[in-house]
């Protein structure tokens, strides 16, 4: 029997991701205004251990240190979120050209190494001067996105190839607006749709201002969790149902096919508003390429008492957990990638976020810290991935999730995902064996992986 080769096709683009809040720190340097995420990290209870993004991992003024760990890396691409309020401190108007300047910087960085920059204009971290304004609760939150999207992309664009403009917007809605665990802090089953329906439209709005200004390629970033029932009873196949659409359908619905999924009006009830028809006309607007970010899957069963899916999540036995509660299980990424193809077409793909959280100790010993549940994890889904290309996924490119430890938001710095060992007393960085392994598969393209076929 021949092994399988896990060589990936020439030119396949390899990289690492990161985002503004979690690296940067100094959030209100060179007069920058604050995000939400600094003021909801500076609300008493809102942060494992008191953490904040006051300092991170110091990448603001760190970063030339951090491209060279990219170039060890052999890294083709570096993808970044901008901290909107850095560049708008109240978010439209005023504009700050210190701001503007590091991003600048940065990316004439990258690109004085090889390494082709990857712009997210929103990860999370909404100005808080717009969010005194109602902030995605607000119609108007689309046209402040574009104006926005429109300085930076006029900024940057003659240098930035590949943008995106919002990542992971369930994520925003859902533990921001929905459940108060992520900033803004919200708790409303009304409130909820309203922000994810003023995103999509925001993400419409700034693909315009890209089509009239920017020559590259533009797309948006989804998180997907394939779902899968627990049983084949009619209650537990009609929760998976409800937590698909609600979660992987909700806003890549919107934005590819003009429309959102009817269980939604389900889940939500009475909270789910009559949204204008030609909204959906901005909502839906062409894009060269879409990102996937995945981690896991989840085992779906009814639940009724399960708010507002009546549906929860069944942890599995004899399976390995990360240090989220997550578990690795590899052939979602396939299953993932393949119901993507075959919802919304032939799109251009990319893996935008891959990763996993296992226990580090906080101080690294040696010149390579041994991270073996991390490096098998990594090892296990760039499989997946070929796989899904064999398939004829059209798949583009893999980011790993993530450069750096860094400040996983509410959880602070108590779970690290880094390819880099951070000691956040001292700022070193050390290479984890994972990091080790994922140079050799950019070097090789894939072939190192041949070997645990």
């Amino acid at each position: 029997m021949t092994r399988p080769s896990f060589r990936f096709p020439d030119g396949f683009h390899w990289g690492a991701a990161t985002s503004a809040y979690q690296i940067e720190g100094s959030p209100l340097a060179d007069g920058a205004g604050p995000s939400i995420w600094q003021r909801f990290a500076h609300t008493p209870g809102m942060m494992v251990n008191g953490d904040t993004g006051d300092v991170a991992c110091d990448h603001y003024r760190r970063y030339r240190e951090d491209v060279q760990l990219m170039k060890a890396l052999g890294l083709k691409g570096y993808r970044f979120s901008i901290n909107w309020a850095r560049v708008l401190p109240e978010g439209s108007g005023r504009f700050n050209p210190k701001g503007l300047d590091f991003y600048s910087r940065l990316v004439d960085e990258l690109l004085e190494h090889g390494i082709a920059p990857n712009a997210t204009l929103f990860h999370w971290d909404l100005p808080a001067a717009l969010d005194d304004r109602g902030g995605w609760l607000n119609r108007d939150s689309a046209y402040w996105f574009a104006e926005y999207a429109e300085v930076m992309f006029k900024a940057l664009d003659d240098r930035v190839p590949r943008w995106s403009t919002l990542n992971e917007p369930w994520v925003v809605t859902d533990g921001g607006y929905l459940h108060g665990a992520l900033a803004p802090g919200h708790r409303s089953k009304y409130e909820a749709p309203i922000a994810a329906h003023n995103l999509m439209r925001a993400s419409g709005a700034g693909i315009q201002a890209y089509r009239a200004h920017g020559k590259h390629e533009i797309g948006v970033v989804f998180n997907i969790e394939p779902k899968y029932p627990h049983s084949d009873s009619a209650g537990d196949l009609a929760a998976t149902a409800r937590a698909h659409a609600y979660m992987n359908q909700q806003f890549a619905d919107p934005a590819l096919l003009g429309s959102y999924p009817p269980e939604l009006k389900e889940i939500f009830g009475d909270a789910w508003p009559d949204f204008p028809a030609e909204d959906f006309k901005l909502t839906k607007q062409p894009v060269d390429f879409v990102g996937i970010n995945y981690y896991t899957r989840a085992v779906v069963k009814h639940d009724a008492n399960a708010y507002p899916l009546h549906a929860v999540s069944v942890r599995q036995p004899n399976r390995t957990y990360t240090e989220t509660g997550w578990e690795v299980f590899e052939q979602g990424l396939t299953d993932t990638l393949s119901w993507f193809k075959g919802r919304y077409g032939d799109i251009p793909l990319y893996i935008t976020e891959n990763g996993s959280a296992f226990y580090d100790p906080p101080v690294a010993e040696g010149e390579v810290l041994d991270d073996p549940l991390r490096t098998n994890y990594l090892r296990k889904h760039l499989q997946a991935l070929h796989r899904a290309i064999a398939a004829g996924v059209n798949l583009k490119g893999y980011y790993a999730w993530s450069l750096l430890d860094n400040l996983e938001w509410s959880l602070g710095f108590s779970k690290r995902f880094g390819l880099y060992h951070v000691d956040f007393a001292t700022q070193q960085r050390t290479p984890k064996a994972s990091a080790k392994l994922y140079a050799q598969v950019i070097e090789s393209n894939g072939a190192v992986l041949d070997e645990d076929a």
